[in-house]
């Protein structure tokens, strides 16, 4: 006697990993949107500490001077951005290894530097962006009540 799977096993297991393959596969691309927003985050983060950094660093030495913007280049495409303060590389690093700005204009969970002191954020899987300035010795969302802000600003 022989022995060997049926063709409507075979058919009942091809179907249920068909089946859970739909399930998986859109999980993981949430996983991975998710992912991008809290690089992020993290990014804000780091940037709002090191600022805290330098402007203590400034006091200390004697030679303050508020901090006008975080480095880049204005619609500069694939470029460091946030790498020097005031843009100056005499002046300390802002993030010691400076993310690059979005490769293209259709590019999603990426950084621009938009003007002077204007940075957005290209949210991944959608069309949301939030901005962020850097005034008063701060790095903070444009619009501190809109949601896309709080899923960075928290």
């Amino acid at each position: 006697m022989r022995r060997a799977f049926t063709m409507i096993e075979l058919v009942f297991v091809i179907a249920v990993i068909g089946i859970l393959a739909a399930i998986a596969v859109p999980k993981f691309t949430a996983t991975r949107d998710d992912a991008t927003a809290v690089k992020a985050k993290t990014t804000v983060a780091s940037i709002r500490s090191a600022i805290s950094t330098e402007v203590q660093k400034r006091m200390m030495a004697g030679t303050y001077t508020p901090i006008a913007n975080l480095g880049g280049t204005t619609g500069g495409y694939d470029k460091a951005i946030f790498d020097y303060f005031d843009g100056n590389n005499q002046n300390g690093r802002v993030l010691e290894y400076p993310p690059h700005s979005c490769k293209s204009a259709s590019s999603k969970g990426c950084w621009m530097r938009t003007g002077v002191n204007t940075y957005r954020y290209y949210f991944s899987g959608s069309s949301a962006t939030v901005d962020f300035t850097v005034s008063n010795n701060r790095f903070d969302c444009v619009n501190p009540t809109s949601s896309q802000c709080a899923k960075l600003d928290r």
